[in-house]
């Protein structure tokens, strides 16, 4: 069982392409961006108060903690971290920028090489979990790479790993570090400095069953290949934005291929969104039903039966809407 910990840092390798001895096992992926943000040793971290709030409260929670990183909440465009957005806010005492890959709430796939571009050698942290799976993005570019593995990657709770960069790994101090981030062997009469690398972000020992499960869908995924599911999931989201164009249901996720990632996302007007959640709930459609939207996620596998689904759900909410 212990060989699972080195068979899933191959395995998350594969798909990130970052070096193996760069990556560790995180059971979460707010783990790994505790450990980030409170690496940070000093300066500004430009993020979006509207990221989830993994991004956020680990900013925050660090600079709480630790003074030396300040939180710069970053003025997005209609809720979108671009490249343009970005720019305009550097100073030269930002240290760091922290961004979703997709955003939970409007399915926006960020330009991680854009970004790349506009904040120079700044670290570049992101949190990777909204699209980890079935968005090939370009890790090269990153610093910091974060991921579950309970949601895209389907591998259940208490998967997910942290990427580091060289840079990330000559400039994030390892403050969480634990026994099992001094080395392989611990001894009991002293207490040993983290080891340089990845490893030093580890507080003790992984579930090595849970890294078998994500080891087991990191390589089904490689396997077939990210651009393979990024296909097959790109011409799912088609049908169903083409279902909701035919029942009038409106559409607030970009319907451009280079700007979303696997999430539709529903925003009817206020007085209709629970009719809208009730119909996709009573017809067996899993979405998730929020304060003026309703998200779906279309996934690789998503079948004719679940699509028939979602029409009779359309067609039941168009006869009251």
């Amino acid at each position: 069982m212990r060989a699972e910990d080195e068979r899933v840092r191959d395995a998350v390798s594969a798909l990130t392409r970052f070096p193996s001895e760069q990556i560790v096992f995180q059971p979460n992926a707010s783990s790994g961006l505790l450990h980030a943000a409170f690496g940070l040793t000093g300066g500004d971290v430009l993020l979006s108060l509207g990221e989830f709030p993994s991004l956020t409260y680990a900013a925050e929670r660090a600079a709480q903690a630790l003074r030396v990183i300040t939180p710069v909440w970053l003025e997005t465009d209609h809720d979108r971290v671009t490249p343009a957005r970005i720019r305009e806010q550097l100073t030269d005492s930002t240290a760091a920028v922290m961004v979703s890959l997709v955003d939970s709430r409007t399915g926006y796939l960020a330009d991680i090489d854009g970004i790349r571009q506009v904040i120079g050698d700044r670290l570049l942290v992101v949190d990777a979990i909204q699209g980890f799976g079935v968005v090939d993005a370009p890790w090269e570019v990153t610093d910091v790479v974060v991921s579950g593995g309970q949601k895209w990657m389907r591998a259940g709770w208490g998967t997910g790993f942290l990427a580091l960069s060289e840079r990330a790994i000559d400039h994030l101090t390892p403050v969480f570090s634990g026994w099992t981030g001094s080395g392989p062997e611990q001894p009991w009469d002293e207490v040993r400095e983290p080891v340089r690398g990845a490893g030093a972000f580890s507080v003790s020992n992984p579930d090595f069953v849970a890294e078998a499960r994500f080891a087991a869908s990191l390589e089904e995924v490689a396997a077939v290949g990210v651009d393979a599911v990024a296909a097959a999931v790109s011409d799912n989201v088609e049908r169903v934005l083409e279902l909701a164009d035919e029942f009038a249901v409106p559409v607030s996720s970009s319907r451009s291929p280079n700007e979303r990632a696997g999430m539709v996302v529903l925003e009817p007007l206020p007085e209709q969104l629970t009719a809208l959640g009730a119909s996709l709930f009573n017809h067996g459609v899993t979405a998730s039903v929020r304060a003026t939207n309703v998200r779906i996620s279309v996934h690789a596998g998503t079948t004719e039966e679940t699509l028939d689904m979602l029409r009779a759900a359309f067609t039941s909410y168009a006869s009251v809407a």
